[in-house]
């Protein structure tokens, strides 16, 4: 039975991608907070945050919300704020200013050494300690982090969101090559049983071919039974079988089974491979890479679910 039949029914059952996008933002005394995370391929979490001064005491916390929610997957992280506003040029201290272009005039009368030209003046004051108005280190209030935290919060789930929706797009893909694969295995019982009349009638027509052979009819019986079984591919056909459905019954269970899917998907190769090197027979050898190509495909985009 297709997974799809109540689709979206309970997205919380889904696989989802490891790569996804969160973007969120929200205003606070005159500016506005902004967080915005995005996630790739990884075999474990790898999260990197950047994170505006003003929130670097809450690193730790942020870290521990996005391994949270996320799992694993290579996450980079970043929240900024902006000025609503124009910034407003840094203040310059005049009354300091002047006192040093006072200074310095005094000093050119007494030591004798000529006044720097005005432009050339403005850019050596305005290096002078304490001319450019410090402003002081802002606090973080805990209402400022509440909507700060609220912003990395929404990012996370739109993360996640997106993560699901391409989740529901690879579940769909998976589903299509898991049916091309089972109806590819279906299209080889033709041949098995052709098969085995074909080595059968090869075999007699080799003893033929030779003059006066002398058999025993019952050992040659035995021995082209003993020949056909080591070529029957019966068991292969069934454990493949087995893991298409334990495939399906794994993306079932949800997200977090992207490593067990791909064991899943390495053990169904080994069914093919075997079925390839037991089907001497030219169509059964086509239908096996047929086979193949469609597991690469599921392979490939294994890789990236979470």
């Amino acid at each position: 039975m297709c997974i799809f039949a109540a689709e979206n029914s309970n997205q919380e059952h889904m696989i989802q991608s490891m790569t996804g996008y969160g973007k969120a933002s929200a205003e606070f005394g005159g500016k506005k907070i902004v967080a915005e995370i995005k996630s790739l391929n990884s075999k474990a979490l790898d999260l990197s945050v950047r994170i505006a001064p003003i929130y670097r005491e809450k690193e730790m916390e942020v870290r521990q919300m996005v391994a949270s929610k996320l799992e694993r997957g290579k996450i980079e992280m970043n929240i900024w704020t902006e000025n609503e506003e124009s910034a407003s040029a840094q203040p310059i201290n005049q009354s300091v200013f002047a006192a040093y272009v006072e200074q310095l005039r005094q000093l050119s009368e007494t030591q004798g050494i000529e006044m720097p030209a005005g432009g050339h003046l403005m850019q050596i004051v305005l290096r002078m300690p304490d001319v450019m108005t410090k402003t002081e280190n802002p606090v973080l209030t805990d209402e400022e982090w509440q909507v700060a935290r609220g912003v990395v919060e929404e990012a996370i789930d739109k993360l996640v969101e997106f993560r699901t929706q391409e989740g529901i797009a690879l579940a769909r893909k998976f589903e299509e090559k898991l049916t091309n694969i089972e109806n590819l295995l279906h299209s080889i019982e033709p041949y098995e049983t052709e098969r085995v009349e074909r080595i059968r009638a090869r075999i007699m027509d080799g003893l033929a071919a030779i003059p006066n052979a002398q058999y025993d009819s019952n050992r040659l019986e035995q021995e082209m039974i003993y020949y056909i079984e080591k070529l029957d591919i019966s068991e292969e056909k069934q454990r493949l079988t087995n893991h298409l459905a334990y495939f399906r019954q794994t993306m079932a269970e949800g997200h977090g089974q992207g490593k067990k899917l791909g064991f899943i998907a390495q053990e169904m190769g080994r069914e093919i491979n075997t079925t390839g090197s037991k089907s001497n027979q030219a169509e059964m050898q086509n239908i096996v890479v047929k086979m193949k190509d469609e597991l690469e495909q599921i392979k490939e985009q294994v890789l990236n679910v979470m």
